[in-house]
């Protein structure tokens, strides 16, 4: 079936745009998802009702299954959510996470206390978006719980540290990916001043938003600064006790039991990691570099067996213990997965939606915007603010790094070479500042998986933090596009961030 071509028309952004209003104003995420994409595909089936379905079917199998055989990516990130799950229902049912909370309780006197532990847990988990905020989720959702922190706060703890953290290290599956991108952009403009590792670092040093979104993290979580419906989640949180489902067992637990297992979950995975990335690295003849590795390890199967060996470490605690019968046993493995079928539905719904955008050249379209025409100073915030705007659509990072990286350089490259880094550093910041607010996103529904949040409880207290991180990033661009001065785009960031965050506190 040939479908319709949006890739020049404004239509392009409707399936996605309408996805995310009707999320925002009616709360039902599955509804709002479905309705985007059955106006996708019969937009891109050209209204035709059994082509549409046709094209849908094909989208849903295409989940599990395509030309390539398995789609493993997608099942193992689906396999390493009910691990998790699973997971934690045994930390719960052991008694693990109530030693783990009465232990923290000892040594962290207060809510900020708490809230810091789990903005600080991202320096240990930054290798992956994903794992990071599901386990520091089940981490520190224990002790966020026992000192009455709302589930939206930790919800944007995690997501503030997920991808900001993980777009500014090179040891990540994020930095990983972005250094390819950028070696093969270096190597088609014959830029060789910068190594592609290096180009990398200095971009993340003029990445303002995601610099300036773990800053905010911990300015947050230190002063308790609370905007828009943070307030009201929060104040809720303080007045009302949180129910905490390992309260109700008997159990007595031990902090070991915890750690061991999350210790393992850490170790396996990044172990995973360097050997699939080095299996990679031997077929191509390469030798073994931890960068190397990175850049092209299999991720989806590194959590899988991170989360496999993190499961079975916790029965091995939960037998030598024998404090938890068989039947309680299997019943932390029905509850444990039935806890992660909404994430994983949503999380079906998302991809599927993310399949049907791209099928409808919204990124296409949204590229074509840019025009290197424009004035040569303004570049880096014009695109910054056009690839949040394609990463909001869209839902995904990656994505949008394929799309918007070539298209930053070719601009730069044929109009301004010296604001090639500044300009390349602008896409980075304003794909994860898209991500961080979209709905569809798969780290912000992660994050409030991780978090036991609602979704759009998570997407609507965000939302105002990130506004102003975003609103401080474009003057910082600005600054940066007319000074060629990242020292100066970062104090005008910054210094614009203060003054709004000012503002907003006091209205």
């Amino acid at each position: 079936m040939e479908l319709i071509d949006y890739s020049t028309s404004v239509w392009a952004v409707v399936p996605p745009i309408l996805a995310l209003l009707l999320a925002i104003v009616t709360r039902r995420v599955i509804l709002s998802l479905s309705i985007g994409i059955l106006v996708g595909s019969l937009m891109l089936a050209d209204f035709n009702l059994v082509n549409a379905f046709s094209y849908l079917k094909n989208n849903v199998i295409s989940l599990a299954y395509n030309d390539e055989g398995l789609n493993t990516n997608n099942i193992n990130i689906v396999l390493f959510l009910f691990l998790l799950g699973v997971l934690t229902a045994l930390l719960t049912v052991s008694g693990s996470n109530r030693a783990f909370a009465e232990w923290a309780q000892k040594r962290i006197k207060d809510r900020r206390g708490a809230k810091l532990l789990a903005a600080s847990l991202v320096f240990v988990t930054f290798i992956d978006d994903y794992f990071h905020s599901l386990a520091v989720g089940a981490i520190a959702s224990p002790v966020t719980d026992k000192f009455k922190v709302s589930r939206a706060k930790l919800a944007y703890i995690l997501d503030s540290t997920a991808a900001p953290m993980c777009v500014l290290m090179p040891v990540s599956s994020w930095g990983a990916y972005i250094i390819t991108l950028i070696a093969g952009l270096l190597a088609t403009y014959s830029i060789t001043e910068y190594s592609p590792i290096g180009a990398f670092m200095t971009m993340s040093a003029m990445n303002f938003y995601a610099i300036f979104s773990i800053l905010m993290v911990f300015f947050v979580s230190y002063y308790s600064f609370d905007i828009g419906s943070m307030v009201r989640h929060e104040r809720t949180a303080l007045e009302r006790h949180i129910e905490i489902e390992e309260e109700q067992t008997g159990v007595q637990g031990h902090v070991r039991n915890l750690i061991l297992p999350i210790a393992v979950l850490i170790l396996a995975t990044v172990g995973m990691m360097m050997y699939t990335g080095n299996e990679a690295l031997a077929q191509d003849g390469k030798p073994f570099d931890i960068l190397g590795a990175f850049e092209n390890t299999t991720v989806g199967v590194s959590l899988v067996v991170g989360g496999v060996s993190a499961v079975l470490i916790s029965t091995i605690c939960i037998v030598l213990d024998r404090q938890v019968s068989i039947n309680e046993y299997g019943k932390a493995w029905i509850v444990g997965i039935k806890s992660m079928l909404g994430a994983v539905l949503i999380l079906l719904f998302a991809w599927t939606i993310n399949n049907v955008v791209g099928d409808m050249k919204t990124g296409v379209y949204l590229s074509s915007l840019v025009s290197d025409s424009l004035p040569i100073a303004v570049l880096p915030a014009l695109l910054f603010v056009l690839t949040a705007v394609m990463a909001f659509s869209t839902g995904t990072s990656w994505g949008t790094f394929g799309i918007m990286l070539p298209i930053a350089a070719a601009i730069a490259a044929n109009s301004a070479p010296e604001l090639m880094l500044p300009c390349l550093s602008a896409v980075m910041a304003g794909a994860v500042c898209g991500d961080h607010c979209s709905p569809i996103s798969d780290t912000t529904i992660l994050s409030s998986t991780g978090a036991k949040c609602n979704h759009i409880d998570h997407v609507t207290t965000q939302f105002p933090y990130a506004m102003l991180i975003a609103i401080s990033s474009i003057v910082g661009y600005l600054v940066l596009g007319f000074t060629q001065s990242g020292i100066l785009g970062f104090v005008a960031t910054g210094g614009v961030l203060v003054v709004l965050g000012v503002i907003f506190k006091r209205n």
